[in-house]
């Protein structure tokens, strides 16, 4: 783990998506983060000393999923697949896939492998999966704003992890995707093993592109300042995750960071310190990872 010193966050962007604004002082204070992305290396140990059974891997429950064939109620998880050619960019289901038997160990159903991809973060990953990994390692989920703030790697409102060019001399700084998304990847077309590209002013690796990244905050369709509707800390807490549930689920969303290989500037611009995506907490996909904080 790397020691983030305490300080002030300039937090969020006005320049890109609505849910990163406003932009607002958040004060964080110092802790320490893992230099990289967990990875299946990683979460293997996991699994062989605990015996830990991910969410993409237990039974579906017919009654959780009304309406549903039975039949097609079976463990897996939502993985990416490129498409034939131009689609339209409003439909994600153009691209993503249910894929029964997918999970950590066989990313991409049945008879796939983490062979040769030790390095790799680990994908698959529900927010509970990322919690039971952090109890057992005796540390814990960063914060967004913890997240944001390491991100940034010192820099103060910088479009991204290295500056405000794009592809500083035309060379990517993160894993994302180049090319016309999501059916020409020129670039590496997947997630890359940790540390494949230049560390942050921090000395982190992949804090933006490769996969995204759990963090603990519930999802709102915009920052809210701590003095934001004052309650009672248990009750603020159990109205943002109410809150942070899509229309007809009561299933809460947290906060992701960081983007992915997936990020295509002519689609989601998002491998950025500031950008923030909802992801259910039940729902693990094929870019999606984490990494671990601890207070210092």
């Amino acid at each position: 783990m790397v020691l983030i010193e305490g300080g002030v966050l300039l937090m969020g962007s006005d320049e890109f998506y609505p849910d990163e604004r406003p932009v607002h002082p958040r004060e964080v204070r110092s802790f320490r983060i893992d230099r990289f992305e967990v990875t299946n290396e990683d979460y293997r140990r996991f699994v062989h000393d605990t015996g830990y059974v991910t969410v993409a891997e237990r039974e579906l429950n017919p009654a959780d999923f009304p309406g549903a064939d039975p039949a097609d109620l079976v463990p897996g998880a939502m993985v990416f697949t490129p498409t034939p050619g131009p689609v339209d960019l409003r439909d994600w289901r153009n691209w993503w896939r249910w894929q029964p038997g997918a999970y950590w160990r066989e990313p991409y159903g049945r008879g796939s492998t983490i062979a040769g991809r030790l390095r790799h973060p680990v994908v698959h990953i529900a927010f509970e999966d990322a919690v039971a990994y952090a109890e057992w390692a005796g540390v814990r989920l960063p914060t967004e704003a913890e997240h944001e703030y390491a991100a940034r790697g010192g820099l103060v409102g910088a479009r991204f992890a290295w500056g405000d060019e794009l592809y500083p001399a035309g060379v990517p700084q993160a894993n994302s995707w180049l090319g016309h998304f999501p059916y020409d990847n020129q670039g590496v077309g997947d997630a890359a093993p940790v540390g494949s590209y230049p560390p942050n002013g921090y000395g982190l690796h992949d804090m933006t592109g490769n996969v995204w990244e759990w963090t603990t905050d519930y999802y709102t369709p915009r920052h809210l300042r701590l003095t934001d509707n004052p309650v009672d800390p248990g009750k603020r807490k159990n109205l943002l995750a109410a809150a942070s549930a899509q229309e007809h689920s009561p299933m809460p969303r947290r906060v992701l960071k960081g983007g992915s290989h997936l990020c295509s500037p002519e689609y989601c611009l998002r491998f950025r310190p500031a950008a923030r995506s909802p992801q259910a907490e039940d729902t693990g996909m094929s870019h999606i990872g984490f990494r671990c904080a601890l207070d210092a």
